[in-house]
């Protein structure tokens, strides 16, 4: 929904200590984040946002005295509630029952890992990775998991770093089982890409919408031959595949508040592997404090490590990061 200013009007006057001390955190948080309501929508909001300011507050108090294994903080999502949050996730696959492509052997990437032997891998750092972007109100995850991707590739590829067009996939790409900004499987987005190319941001820029779809294969910047799914729950297979071949297309469990304000490396214990809600793109590796995390690039600067989140990687295929995983082949 659209949001509406409010416009003050009335003498104006210097602040005294009372006024200074009656702005409420609401009122900061507000202006932090450029949100704005009219009056009975704002009572409504501000509501939302403090019950997931408690729930934030009564997980903390949890991970400072040992109970919580990760903090949670305040962000641009807080006077969301869960059904809006749902929608923002973009993708609903059941990896029990989700239609996979073909596979790469697990032990060929577990060969080609070997020559590497990386404790860390931070595709950030080599050029690898566009700008933190950010999908708005709408449930494409899955159109910048599968740009991420192809992305990395194209540098790989070329050395040349170019912004792929969401806004073409969440257009154009319908009649291959996508849906817009109410989500769809990263695989059908692929396929789109094979059969026709994608252009840049900058030719066809996003808007967090949909909208008639005007690609022009003319300005088409990025071209795949196939994809590939790596081993379904293979946590090796996935960090061998990072480590050779690039950032990784992924789908997690999102569906929990605790993702939504997260804060420090996620460790989810009502993760399910098999309930994928949301797409991301696996970045790297790493490890902190003998604590081994996966690095993903989400959504948005203000969210998280500067859009990025850090995911415990214990072997147990955390949120299902390995369930749904596949790369694109140029």
């Amino acid at each position: 929904a659209a949001l509406l200013s409010i416009l003050l009007c009335g003498p104006q006057h210097v602040l005294s200590d009372s006024d200074e001390a009656a702005l409420t955190e609401w009122e900061v948080w507000k202006s932090s984040h450029g949100i704005s309501y009219d009056e009975s929508d704002d009572m409504h909001r501000r509501a939302i946002w403090e019950e997931n300011k408690r729930l934030i507050e009564d997980s903390n108090q949890g991970f400072f005295m040992g109970i919580r294994p990760f903090s949670m903080a305040m962000n641009k999502y807080g006077d969301l509630t869960k059904q809006e949050y749902q929608i923002l996730q973009g993708a609903n696959i059941n990896a029990q029952f989700v239609r996979r492509g073909r596979e790469v052997s697990a032990w060929r990437l577990r060969h080609n890992a070997k020559k590497f032997d990386s404790w860390f891998v931070d595709y950030r750092k080599m050029g690898y990775v566009t700008e933190v972007k950010d999908q708005g109100y709408c449930g494409s995850c899955w159109a910048f998991s599968t740009t991420g991707a192809i992305e990395g590739q194209i540098y790989k590829k070329t050395g040349q770093l170019v912004s792929l067009s969401e806004q073409n996939l969440v257009d154009c790409s319908k009649q291959y089982g996508t849906y817009g900004c109410s989500g769809a499987w990263m695989a059908n987005a692929y396929d789109y890409v094979v059969n026709n190319g994608l252009q840049s941001t900058n030719t066809y820029p996003y808007t967090s919408d949909t909208q008639p779809c005007y690609y022009d294969s003319r300005l088409a910047v990025a071209h795949i031959k196939d994809y590939r799914f790596i081993p379904k729950g293979d946590e090796q297979a996935l960090a061998d595949a990072v480590a050779t071949i690039g950032p990784i297309t992924v789908a997690i469990d999102a569906d929990h508040s605790s993702f939504l304000f997260y804060s420090s490396i996620y460790d989810e214990p009502n993760c399910n592997p098999n309930n994928l809600s949301h797409a991301v793109l696996l970045v790297g590796y790493g490890s902190e404090d003998g604590q081994d995390y996966w690095i993903i690039k989400n959504w948005g600067s203000s969210w998280g490590e500067g859009g990025y989140m850090r995911l415990i990687r214990d072997g147990r295929n955390t949120c299902g990061i390995a369930s749904y995983a596949l790369y694109p082949i140029l």
